[in-house]
C-alpha cells in the first residue's frame, strides 16, 4: 500500500513557542519534520540533539529541503522571513501577529496570492475546544467582554501587550461580529517595558455590537476568559480550563437543562408566561489547539481544505490592534510617559 503523502516542514525560531511547535510536529501524521533553524545556533543544536532532528544553518538550506515552514521567531522578524520563503514558493504558517505592521501584512497577502501558496496564522484560540463548543450554538453576540491577563515574562516584549495578547481576542471578536468598526476608545500604559504592558479597549461596531477587552502582561494571576451576551443567552468561556458556562432562556418548557436547574422568571408582555432560565456547564472535549491548527495547515496543503485563519483575517486583527495602540499612545503624550 502506498504511503500517504506528508508535508516536509521546518521550524524557523525555536524559542519557547517554537520548541512546542517542533515537539508536536515530530508525531504529526500529516508532516515530516525535516529540520529547525534559529539565529542562535547553539539553541537549535541543543534542541536538535534532544529530539534527533536536523539543524539548518541558512534560509537557503531550509528552502531547498522544505515544502512548508512554521515561523515562530520574534514578531519584528516575521515579515522578512515570510517574504523570503513565500518568494521561494514555500507554504507558511506564521505565528501571531502575522507581522509587526499592517502594511507588511498586506504585502504578505499579495505575495501569497502571487505565488499561490498557503498562509495560515497562529491565532490558536480559534482552535480552543471551549470556543469550538460555543460555536455549535452559532452565537450572535451584542456585547463581548474579555480579560486576558498574564504574568510578566521577558519574552515577546518587542511588541505591545495589544499585539502580543489582546490580538487573540481582537481576532475572535472580528470573527464573531462580522461588522465594520465604528468607534474605538482605548487606554493603557507601559509599566515594565518601553511598550504598552496593560490596556483596555472598547470597540463599537456599526451593527450595534460592543466589545470591551482588557489585556495585561504584568498581572499576579493569569486569566483567559471571554463572555458573550446576546438576546436570550449568555456564554462564559474559560480558555485556560477549556470550560464553558451557558445561561439561556427557553419559553414554555418543563425540561431542566443538562446543567441542572430552571426557574420561573416572571410575566412578560402582561401575560403570564412560563420562562425557564437554563444553566449548563460544559467541559469541552479535551484537545491540543496547536495540534489542531497544525493539522488544518497541512490538510490545506495536501487536500485543498479551507484555511481557518487566513492571512487576511490576521491582517484585520493587526489593523485593529494598530488603531488601538495609536489611540493609547496619543492619550499618553500629554503625560510624557
Amino acid at each position: 500500500m502506498e504511503k500517504a503523502k506528508k508535508v516536509k516542514v521546518s521550524v524557523i525560531g525555536v524559542g519557547h513557542l517554537g520548541t512546542i511547535h517542533t515537539k508536536l510536529l515530530l508525531n504529526n501524521e500529516y508532516c515530516e519534520l525535516v529540520g529547525i533553524y534559529d539565529s542562535d545556533i547553539n539553541k537549535s543544536k541543543q534542541l536538535a540533539n534532544e529530539l534527533g532532528c536536523r539543524v539548518f544553518f541558512s534560509f537557503e538550506e531550509v528552502a531547498k529541503n522544505s515544502e512548508a515552514v512554521i515561523i515562530s521567531s520574534p514578531t519584528t522578524t516575521h515579515f522578512e522571513i515570510a517574504k523570503y520563503f513565500l518568494t521561494h514558493s514555500i507554504h507558511c504558517f506564521i505565528e501571531k501577529p502575522i507581522t509587526a505592521k499592517y502594511k507588511e501584512a498586506l504585502r504578505i497577502i499579495e505575495l501569497g496570492k502571487t505565488k499561490n501558496v498557503i498562509i495560515q496564522v497562529g491565532h490558536v484560540e480559534r482552535f480552543n475546544p471551549a470556543l469550538k463548543s460555543v460555536m455549535k450554538y452559532k452565537p450572535e453576540p451584542l456585547f463581548i467582554e474579555s480579560h486576558r491577563l498574564s504574568q510578566f515574562k521577558p519574552r515577546a516584549i518587542d511588541v505591545s501587550v495589544i499585539s502580543d495578547l489582546m490580538i487573540h481576542d481582537l481576532d475572535i471578536v472580528l470573527w464573531l461580529v462580522k461588522s465594520k468598526v465604528k468607534r474605538i476608545h482605548a487606554n493603557g500604559v507601559p509599566v515594565l517595558t518601553d511598550t504598552i504592558d496593560i490596556a483596555n479597549a472598547r470597540i463599537e461596531f456599526e451593527n450595534g455590537a460592543v466589545a470591551n477587552l482588557t489585556a495585561s502582561r504584568i498581572s499576579a494571576k493569569p486569566m483567559r476568559k471571554m463572555r458573550f451576551f446576546q438576546k436570550q443567552a449568555y456564554f462564559s468561556i474559560d480558555f485556560a480550563n477549556q470550560s464553558v458556562e451557558i445561561y439561556k432562556i427557553q419559553d414554555n418548557s418543563d425540561t431542566v437543562s443538562n446543567g441542572g436547574f430552571a426557574f420561573m422568571l416572571g410575566n412578560i408582555n402582561e401575560s403570564p408566561k412560563k420562562v425557564n432560565i437554563y444553566f449548563e456547564k460544559i467541559e469541552a472535549e479535551q484537545g491540543n489547539a496547536i495540534v489542531d491548527e497544525h493539522n488544518s495547515f497541512f490538510r490545506a496543503i495536501l487536500y485543498g481544505e479551507q484555511i481557518p485563519v487566513s492571512a487576511f483575517d490576521a491582517s484585520q486583527a493587526l489593523r485593529l490592534s494598530e488603531a488601538i495602540e495609536k489611540k493609547i499612545i496619543k492619550s499618553l503624550k500629554p503625560l510624557k510617559v
